[in-house]
């Protein structure tokens, strides 16, 4: 994964209840930054960062994704007391994805996946027990015509409670019957058996490795950053090889939507 360096403050993006930003980086590309301050901490880092990569291991369609470091000088030249705050408690490593621009927000009246890629993506996100891809909120963008995922960061909640993660492994994902594309997922099985193959043990531990140390600090479950990194990736292989669970859920919430 790319590490750039913020260098422009461009615009806030407060349809976000963390206040994400659109920035320019070091490399000359505009990323929009989701700042470790923010007050839903460095676990929705992680959740975007992890939910972001397991998907695009998959071959679901996401922006880069992009680690920036941010120096608190980076507050100066802006006039908002609030981003000011909020840029120098997220001094250092932060989370970026590619900018997309000109992309609007998916329409399920205008635009109708076919129902592969609306298959694959609700077995992902019934996965990762993504609760933030309603018709309210679908966090999919359309770029050229075609759908992008993003904002993961509501995703993996079992990490706000540790202590019962290893029960939540074999639950079902109920709240998929929300799901906006899940009128389209005709074939929720298929996309299981094409997906659950590709997430093998050594993708789930390279994707897992890529959280900083300094996003895994002061979670009293763990010793130590090593082995709160390796809880995600035991809940993550676990979850996979109890999926059965999570995939009839999805199936039950399509039939009862035909």
């Amino acid at each position: 994964m790319r590490t750039v360096h913020a260098t422009r403050y461009i615009t806030p993006l407060r349809e976000g209840g963390s206040l994400p930003a659109v920035i320019e980086a070091d490399d000359d590309g505009m990323y929009v930054i989701k700042f470790r301050g923010a007050g839903q901490g460095p676990k929705a880092l992680i959740a975007e960062l992890v939910a972001g990569e397991l998907a695009r291991a998959l071959g679901l369609p996401i922006p880069e994704i992009v680690l920036v470091e941010l120096d608190r000088e980076f507050a100066r030249t802006e006039p908002d007391p609030e981003i000011q705050d909020l840029i120098r408690a997220s001094e250092g490593t932060n989370l970026g994805s590619d900018y997309l621009p000109g992309a609007i927000n998916y329409d399920p009246a205008a635009m109708q996946p076919d129902a592969e890629l609306a298959s694959r993506i609700v077995w992902f996100d019934a996965y990762t027990s993504n609760v933030d891809r309603t018709v309210r909120n679908p966090n999919l963008m359309v770029w050229h015509r075609k759908l992008y995922l993003i904002d993961h960061g509501a995703a993996l909640y079992f990490h706000h409670d540790w202590e019962n993660a290893g029960e939540a492994c074999a639950k079902p994902f109920v709240l998929i019957r929300d799901h906006v594309l899940l009128p389209f997922a005709k074939d929720i099985a298929g996309a299981d058996r094409a997906l659950a193959p590709l997430l093998t043990d050594a993708v789930i531990d390279d994707i897992v490795a890529l959280i900083p140390d300094a996003w895994l600090q002061g979670e009293p479950a763990f010793a130590d950053a090593a082995s709160y990194r390796k809880a995600y990736a035991d809940y993550l292989k676990r979850r996979l090889q109890l999926r059965d669970a999570f995939v009839q859920e999805a199936i039950r919430a399509h039939a009862a939507h035909v």
